[in-house]
């Protein structure tokens, strides 16, 4: 695994770990972050052991949202007009999202474990993930209303998807903290723990868990509930019966019920490297 100027990648039992590593800078998102984030995603992805992905952070803040670099390459350059400089913009916004988006196409599950700030573009690819865990000192923020602008990369589209629309709203448009506690009530994570080590066991429990399933039945799995949140249930039933129909695997169900009778763990073979990326 190559070298990343704000990331640390390992794997371990069939788990990809990705971690934030900038702690003295509270792990905020430089450009490099930004483009290195889809890049390991991608790599891991193309390690066909890897069954599951675990995303964490170094230091006491999991991240401390967009850093001040990036703000300050928008409509640079000398000479630039204002309309060249909005679709410059225009095509950074979508580059930012697509980091994002890449942990939500990715076709292993991933989980995301936080601990201290979790604040303005980081929700946006924390919602992304599939499942999200933090500590007990954990917060969140939406800070992009306090600081006079929409935030743009993917919170306010996912969102919607996660929390009821009176709990958004509210968060949205008052700009205040989001505690551990109430994150957990409101349903944005999906355990609180008491600090990151004990944290970083659980998840890394569930994750080896997670590992030992058919990777098939797992990509099937999140592209039909992704599938299924975008569309209607009509709609979800026509696609999962068209997919079981095509990539319904029973060598991996007869395992699975071997394995279940002798109290083992099922070896499913892996799926083939991603083509598509």
């Amino acid at each position: 695994m190559k070298d990343f100027e704000s990331l640390q990648i390992s794997i371990e039992n069939r788990v990809g770990h990705i971690e934030f590593n900038r702690p003295e800078k509270m792990n905020s998102m430089t450009r490099a972050f930004w483009r290195e984030l889809p890049e390991a995603v991608r790599l891991i992805e193309q390690d066909t052991e890897v069954r599951v992905i675990v995303i964490s952070a170094k230091g006491k803040h999991f991240c401390s949202g967009m850093d001040l670099e990036v703000f300050q390459t928008i409509g640079a350059g000398e000479g630039v007009t204002p309309s060249r400089a909005s679709a410059d913009l225009r095509e950074m916004i979508l580059e930012l999202q697509d980091t994002a988006t890449a942990l939500e196409t990715i076709r292993i599950p991933v989980l995301a474990a936080v601990q201290g700030a979790c604040i303005g573009g980081a929700l946006a690819f924390l919602t992304a993930c599939d499942m999200r865990y933090c500590t007990s000192d954990a917060f969140f923020s939406i800070e992009e209303i306090n600081i006079g602008m929409t935030c743009d990369v993917g919170t306010l589209e996912r969102l919607p998807h996660i929390l009821s629309d009176s709990h958004l709203r509210e968060w949205v448009f008052t700009g205040n903290k989001l505690a551990a506690g109430q994150a957990k009530e409101w349903g944005l994570v999906n355990n609180v723990y008491d600090d990151q080590q004990q944290m970083l066991v659980e998840v890394m429990k569930i994750a080896a868990n997670i590992a030992t399933k058919s990777p098939l039945a797992l990509h099937g799995c999140k592209v039909s509930m992704n599938y299924n949140r975008d569309h209607t249930v009509a709609a979800g039933l026509e696609q999962i019966a068209t997919w079981n129909a095509g990539m319904l695997d029973q060598g991996d169900i007869l395992k699975a019920i071997q394995a279940r009778q002798e109290k083992a763990v099922a070896d499913f073979a892996s799926l083939e490297a991603p083509r598509r990326r």
